[in-house]
């Protein structure tokens, strides 16, 4: 077994730059999915805007760019582990950039749904790829922690553009608020292009030794190089798309897309259609967005402390009892309770639904080797985008028939409990052993 030097300070530089940029970006992700959601009322009380809107062309607007994030993390998937992590990376940053500053000047709902569209393939890019450099470079007993740090960037977008909605709208207009995720053309491109480095273990799974340890020396990334029967074991392995159809990998695949989609139909589905749903049940436009507020940040700091807890017990349990929790606030939430109750289930919700797909994330990005680790995080984004296509669809569908925002409540409680469900059934054990005894892991100093 071979090993590069390090330098311990040079380790955790590496690390930290590189899950910064994966959190900013991400943090435009989660803008792009919540800004929508914070115009929608807006755009449905004012034809000028974009035409004559009703609940169900807002939900297919919204689901625009979802079904464009599946096309970009499968494609991505599809070619992100021929590729590399860092191209993929750079480009997402530049497609979705491009995307977000044209669909701010979209003039009818032909070009939105088009632009939106477009963006979400920028989006699925920068998703699909995320997860697994983060995987590929964060100590190995805090890999759950540096992935929710990384995903965690989704409901802290969410955050930023509730905020900046509240603030900005009335001065800058649903464009202005769109011409903001345009920003990370300006400086994330630059930072990602100097400080972001290609992953030295996928170099090793694509057998470019020379280059993983020249930018092992670099980093401080200590880089374990297989020889002899292990390296003809990793040399076996299909690579892709390919490896997730294996044996091995078919069975958990499948239920981990399923996990994927329950997580992602609820977080969509919340973000888009929470602040109407308040105001069809008797709250003004402030206190609805005010809920949405709640369910990104409750989502944010839930999301962390929840990982630790992966880190230490499996992030399968976790996951399994926050779809829980997500589900029993939603069906409480249907009670009339004081306004301070009220935010608390919110809260609780946004931790069961957006923060507990982060820990999806986290938990599909280290379950699967280094050559199959861009195609299983592009799998579930992918996938798992199909529940973002019609969490939005959904919820337009429900309002559009006149039900009660309690109902639609209890329609998406009833979606988390198949997500507890379905997380149940996923064989961890029998990942975790393939693992420990086929995969070269790149460890970090500042993380031993």
């Amino acid at each position: 077994m071979n090993t590069s030097p390090m330098t311990s300070s040079n380790a955790a530089g590496a690390v930290r730059w590189v899950v910064v940029i994966a959190a900013i970006a991400l943090i435009f992700d989660g803008y792009d999915l919540v800004v929508f959601g914070t115009i929608v009322s807006t755009l449905l009380a004012d034809p000028t805007q974009l035409g004559q809107l009703d609940e169900t062309t807002a939900g297919l607007l919204g689901s625009y760019a979802l079904l464009g994030v599946m096309v970009g993390a499968l494609s991505t998937g599809a070619i992100g582990d021929y590729i590399g992590r860092r191209k993929a990376m750079l480009t997402g940053i530049v497609w979705f950039s491009v995307g977000m500053g044209l669909t701010a000047l979209a003039a009818d709902t032909l070009w939105f749904g088009i632009l939106r569209f477009a963006t979400g393939m920028g989006v699925g890019a920068i998703v699909a790829t995320a997860g697994a450099v983060v995987a590929e470079f964060a100590p190995k007993n805090r890999r759950n922690y540096y992935n929710a740090i990384v995903y965690s960037g989704v409901p802290a977008g969410g955050v930023l553009a509730s905020l900046l909605a509240m603030v900005l709208s009335d001065a800058i207009g649903w464009r202005g608020l769109f011409l903001i995720g345009a920003l990370p053309l300006v400086f994330l491109l630059p930072m990602a292009w100097f400080k972001l480095p290609e992953s030295p273990q996928w170099l090793v799974s694509r057998g470019r030794v020379a280059e993983a340890q020249e930018i092992s020396a670099r980093t401080g990334v200590v880089l374990e190089i297989p020889s002899g029967a292990e390296a003809t074991d990793l040399e076996a392995e299909r690579v892709g798309f390919a490896a997730l159809a294996t044996k091995r990998y078919a069975l958990p695949t499948a239920l981990l897309g399923m996990m994927s989609f329950t997580g992602l139909l609820l977080t969509y589905g919340l973000n888009t259609w929470m602040p109407e749903i308040m105001q069809q049940a008797g709250y003004g436009k402030s206190h609805s967005l005010l809920f949405l507020l709640v369910l990104n940040l409750a989502a944010v700091f839930g999301g962390l402390l929840a990982s630790m807890a992966a880190d230490r017990v499996g992030p399968k349990q976790v996951v399994a009892v926050t779809f829980f929790l997500a589900a029993l606030a939603m069906a409480l939430m249907t009670l009339k309770l004081p306004l301070g109750l009220l935010l608390s289930l919110v809260a609780v919700a946004g931790v069961g639904t957006i923060g507990t797909q982060v820990l999806i994330y986290g938990f599909v990005s280290n379950y699967y080797h280094s050559a199959a680790r861009g195609a299983g995080v592009a799998w579930c984004a992918g996938f798992g985008r199909l529940g973002g296509i019609f969490g939005p669809l959904l919820g337009g569908m429900l309002l559009s028939a006149g039900i009660s925002p309690g109902t639609a409540f209890y329609v998406f409680a009833a979606v988390a409990i198949v997500g507890t469900l379905v997380t149940t059934f996923v064989p961890m054990a029998r990942s975790a052993a393939h693992r420990s005894a086929q995969e070269p892991l790149a460890t970090v100093g500042a993380g031993k």
